[in-house]
């Protein structure tokens, strides 16, 4: 293998780049990415530095050692329009196209959009977090759709800096599916108890000059609107390319598609019909796709931790395993109302997941101790 294209400059693509040099693969490495800026890390784009507390330049997720010793040939700002496996050719929006024996997809996702929503900001760039950071004036009414993390660490932030805000959701408490109503209602009472007007089971209608029109007619007034409502795998580029996609790149459970000599990392990845939009899985998937794409089959198979933390308010949030809204919930330190606390998540007499607010020293011996075994999912 002389070449390998990584399609995707963000934290998944970085990692692979860095395994396969890790890994003893000394060939050329492109790393092509469709924002015309170096790869950086994206969590404090919706805290620090949407806040303006955090520079450009501490994004960064390669510092200059890191440049030189990796060796890779960027091609920047140019997107990836088409796989061509046969040719082995990856080809570019500026025309141009790159030979590789091997393909890592590491191509994210787009922030999702609302229809009727047209001027509302999203929050998946650099690029995005500037725009929205020069609306946010002293006196701005913010508001944002959906309670998500994003939507929740933008409403964090946006409190930070004295604004009014409100947020809107669909369900009847935020992140429900994910972690229960009991955990929901914490991550509501954060909100609430920091001054964010949160509003649930709520339907929307469109985006107005005026503001936010809700499905019952009512207006709610606002000079800036956020849409956190998820995002979408980016997959439109291998429509012809025999992969195949749908809710991301479907892959085995070692991130192998169905080319061997191509693999799938990251947000876009959907391996063994799973497909996990967290930093911590982007960065845990690449020493087994590289591992698999230098073997040419799945030599080893990924394992997720299932970590994902967020920053909200004066509360850090972290989960760890693989729960589901109908385990048993059991606090081992503190309560709901505390606020700092850590509870287990089990199913069939096993802990399958951990979560703490405020309390990371007890989470991490907890999910050290618990969560050796992977949990079945």
């Amino acid at each position: 293998m002389k070449r390998v294209a990584v399609v995707g400059a963000s934290l998944a693509g970085v990692r692979a780049a860095q395994e396969l040099r890790a890994q003893g693969y000394d060939g050329g490495i492109v790393l092509i990415g469709d924002e015309p800026h170096l790869p950086y890390d994206r969590p404090p784009l919706s805290k620090a530095f949407l806040a303006g507390t955090a520079s450009r330049e501490s994004l960064a997720l390669l510092d200059p050692g890191d440049l030189a010793s990796l060796a890779l040939d960027f091609r920047l700002g140019v997107r990836a329009t088409a796989l061509e496996p046969a040719n082995r050719r990856v080809l570019l929006s500026d025309g141009t196209s790159v030979h590789a024996d091997g393909v890592v997809i590491a191509t994210g996702g787009r922030a999702r959009t609302l229809p009727g929503f047209a001027g509302a900001h999203t929050l998946r760039t650099v690029d995005d977090a500037v725009a929205l950071r020069s609306r946010l004036l002293p006196g701005a009414r913010v508001v944002i759709v959906g309670a998500g993390f994003i939507g929740a660490e933008v409403a964090s932030t946006c409190r930070s800096l004295g604004l009014d805000v409100v947020v809107l959701e669909a369900l009847a408490v935020p992140l429900a599916p994910v972690l229960g109503p009991s955990l929901a209602a914490v991550c509501a009472r954060l909100h609430l108890d920091h001054g964010t007007d949160l509003r649930c089971g709520v339907q929307i209608s469109g985006l107005t000059p005026a503001g936010v029109e809700l499905a019952s007619g009512a207006l709610v007034p606002a000079d800036v609107v956020v849409v956190g409502v998820g995002m979408t795998p980016a997959t439109d580029w291998l429509t012809g390319s025999g992969l195949q996609v749908g809710n991301g790149v479907h892959t085995d459970a070692g991130l192998v598609t169905s080319l061997p000599q191509v693999v799938a990392v990251g947000d876009v990845a959907r391996y063994a019909g799973r497909r996990h939009e967290h930093w911590t899985n982007a960065s845990e998937q690449a020493p087994v796709a590289v591992a698999n794409l230098l073997a040419g089959h799945r030599a080893r198979t990924y394992t997720p931790s299932g970590y994902v933390w967020s920053d909200q308010y004066s509360g850090t949030l972290q989960l760890a395993g693989h729960p589901r809204p109908d385990d048993t919930l059991s606090f081992v330190d503190g309560d709901p109302a505390s606020s700092s606390f850590v509870a287990t998540f089990s199913r069939d007499g096993s802990t399958v997941g951990v979560f703490a607010l405020n309390n990371p020293k007890l989470f991490n011996r907890l999910r050290r101790q618990a969560l050796r075994r992977p949990a079945t999912v």
